[in-house]
């Protein structure tokens, strides 16, 4: 429903003096809001610590209100090709069901076995707030080495088309790690500038789910996080969208590989948590 403002002030002092004068109704247009949470939480190949950590970010999320969270790669199955598919089934139906009960949608950043043709995925599954499934995002620009044969996930994980999803009215999209910033030491792929075309599509938001490598040495400080910072920043402000990203932070005793926070349009940190351990951020995006 619009509000109606009525405005007056001088026009109401002027029809004293000049006789009436028509008042100016002014239609505000509904706010046009999302509230965001990212976590920032350690990924194992331990399916059930996985969930136990995502149901500590739920935890957070719900209290502060959040509409939506976003998790990091992985964040359910672990980093890997090679994950046990039923114990996955079987603990996102319990984090479905607490999605459903609060009525919070999910981004979940895992991998999959697809029914319809049993490849494996590298993805963020996109759910509603009534924990119905809207579809899933899968990793496009895939790590690999620089030489042929070609090894590495590129091997090991299927793709397919790009899309967007729309949560609470908004339109948003989904990014997995590479996928934000085309890393030329990690893949033979040429960048596909995945985050334009997302803003091309209608994408006002685009969620990042990241599994960075690092090892709290000096080139993962001074090379890696700057780099992954800069791109996801640059990239928002090219295609004019928000950016919300959530890294994995195990080993949780040195820094992450890219920051988790909230990216506003213009390129600029609306909020940001701290580089390492296990953390949650919650932010209303305004929208309008």
């Amino acid at each position: 429903m619009k509000r109606v403002f009525i405005v007056f002030g001088l026009t109401v002092a002027a029809s004293i003096i000049l006789g009436p004068v028509a008042l100016k109704i002014v239609h505000a247009e509904p706010a046009k809001q999302l509230r965001v949470a990212t976590a920032q939480l350690p990924v194992t190949r331990d399916v059930s610590a996985n969930a136990a950590a995502i149901h500590r970010a739920l935890d957070i999320a719900i209290d502060e209100g959040a509409e939506i969270l976003l998790t990091p790669e992985g964040s359910l199955s672990g980093y890997t090709p090679k994950f046990d598919q039923v114990a996955v089934d079987e603990q996102l139906e319990k984090i479905l069901k607490r999605t459903r009960e609060a009525k919070i949608a999910l981004a979940l950043g895992t991998c999959f076995v697809e029914p319809d043709d049993h490849k494996v995925y590298n993805e963020i599954r996109f759910y509603d707030e009534h924990g119905k499934l809207l579809g899933f995002h899968t990793k496009t620009l895939l790590c690999s080495s620089l030489t042929k044969p070609y090894k590495g996930e590129i091997n090991d994980y299927g793709t397919r088309p790009l899309r967007t999803f729309e949560i609470k009215g908004v339109r948003v999209g989904g990014l997995i790690c590479n996928d934000m910033w085309g890393n030329p030491q990690c893949t033979s792929m040429p960048d596909p500038h995945l985050s334009q075309k997302l803003s091309e599509k209608g994408a006002e938001i685009i969620f990042v789910a990241i599994n960075g490598g690092r090892d709290g040495k000096s080139w993962s400080k001074e090379v890696y996080w700057p780099y992954h910072e800069n791109n996801m920043r640059m990239r928002a402000s090219a295609g004019k969208v928000w950016v919300v990203s959530a890294d994995n932070c195990a080993p949780t005793t040195i820094p992450c590989s890219a920051p988790s926070g909230v990216i506003q349009p213009d390129g600029n940190w609306a909020a940001q948590a701290k580089n390492i351990g296990e953390q949650v951020v919650v932010y209303t995006i305004n929208l309008n």
